[in-house]
């Protein structure tokens, strides 16, 4: 069962010292939270003010709310620089790197949600497992190198260009949350990849050095990782934080790679004929 953020709350109860802390200091403001406690097997919404200075962002917040008032607040992290992917969450319902959400986008006196992942299931706070995710990645054959010697490799630039693009995803998994296709219905999970391994089989794809079978994977991106599950309506590059079009520049092109091989008539008919054995004319 994936536990799903409720609206009920219940008050952190350090506002007074929050409020005090700041003021003593003579520094930063104090912003409310709304941060989701609990586990698979259920949670809620926990109210508390903290202090927020200038130039801080919303791991910030949560940081200091660890080292004041919730020393067993649940959340993953790394880097703190937007290149681990690592705490992805939803801040006041949008997907987005806590890293990377700076507070100053907030109004103010505006109470800040932040909520774990929806897609996925909740293993503490704002802590999720997202093991479905490297499941699909396993399954994604991987390149196959040409039958060529060292130093025959050629490639034009813009095939590198586009396989770059698609290499400066960080894996936060932002995409696969918000896509509709799972989000709310984990009964599609089992055969459907998602936009972030729609991408990688895309790269894999357009490389003209891949020596994988001809067709095989737009094929298997069609038959085995749920391709046309995908509507495209673009919410995947819409929260993705290293801005790769993924819809414009994978989904779309690998959707339209797949009519050619698997629905135009004239290669079927060619694929057909090549097919038939001798002995069926």
């Amino acid at each position: 069962m994936t536990a799903r953020p409720t609206n009920e709350a219940t008050t952190g109860g350090a506002s007074d010292a929050a409020t005090g802390a700041a003021s003593a200091r003579g520094a930063g403001t104090i912003t409310h939270l709304r941060v989701w406690r609990g586990d698979d097997d259920g949670g809620r919404l926990q109210d508390f003010d903290v202090e927020v200075n200038e130039g801080e962002v919303v791991l910030d917040i949560v940081h200091r709310l660890q080292a004041t008032q919730a020393p067993d607040l649940a959340v993953r992290w790394n880097c703190k620089a937007g290149k681990c992917g690592s705490c992805s969450a939803e801040v006041n319902g949008r997907p987005r790197l806590m890293c990377m959400t700076r507070m100053s986008i907030f109004e103010p006196g505006e109470t800040i949600t932040i909520t774990p992942l929806r897609a996925f299931p909740v293993i503490k706070d704002l802590v999720t497992d997202v093991s479905y995710n490297y499941a699909k990645a396993r399954a994604v054959p991987s390149f196959v190198p040409p039958n060529l010697a060292p130093g025959e490799y050629r490639m034009q630039q813009v095939d590198v260009d586009r396989s770059q693009e698609f290499r400066k995803c960080i894996e936060c998994f932002l995409c696969q949350n918000t896509c509709h296709v799972v989000r709310d219905h984990d009964e599609n999970k089992p055969a459907f990849a998602g936009p972030r391994f729609f991408a990688r089989i895309a790269e894999l794809d357009m490389h003209p050095l891949d020596a994988y079978p001809e067709d095989g994977r737009k094929r298997e991106a069609q038959d085995a990782f749920g391709l046309g599950m995908c509507n495209i309506t673009k919410c995947c590059t819409d929260v993705c934080p290293e801005s790769i079009k993924i819809t414009d520049n994978a989904i779309i092109p690998m959707k339209e790679r797949v009519a050619d091989v698997k629905y135009d008539p004239v290669r079927w008919i060619a694929s057909t004929i090549r097919r038939r054995r001798p002995s069926d004319g």
